[in-house]
C-alpha cells in the first residue's frame, strides 16, 4: 500500500528522560510530508532520536521518518546536503 503524504500528521518528541526535554515539542501538521521534512532537515538528530511522527492510526520511529524522506515517491524537494 502506498503512503499518503497528503495526510495530516503529528510529530511527537521523544520522552522526557531525566528532566531532560526534547527539543521540540508537539507539532501537528497539515501534510505528512511538511512533518516527514521538518523532523528530516530541522530537528537536531538528539530531537529526532526517540520522536515518532502519527499519521492516521500509523506510528513512525526515527527510522520509518527517515524511509518515507528518502522514498522515490517523497514529494517535496529535499535539502542539499552541505558539502
Amino acid at each position: 500500500m502506498a503512503f499518503n503524504y497528503d495526510t495530516s500528521a503529528e510529530l511527537f518528541p521523544a520522552a522526557i528522560r531525566k528532566k531532560k526535554r526534547a527539543g521540540f515539542a508537539y507539532r501537528r501538521f497539515d501534510t505528512a510530508a511538511d512533518a516527514v521534512r521538518f523532523a528530516i532537515e530541522e530537528l537536531p538528530a538528539e530531537s529526532l532520536n526517540g520522536a515518532y511522527l502519527q499519521v492516521d492510526e500509523d506510528r513512525f520511529d526515527q527510522k520509518g521518518i527517515r524511509s518515507l524522506y528518502d522514498s522515490e515517491s517523497f514529494p517535496l524537494k529535499r535539502r542539499q546536503p552541505v558539502a
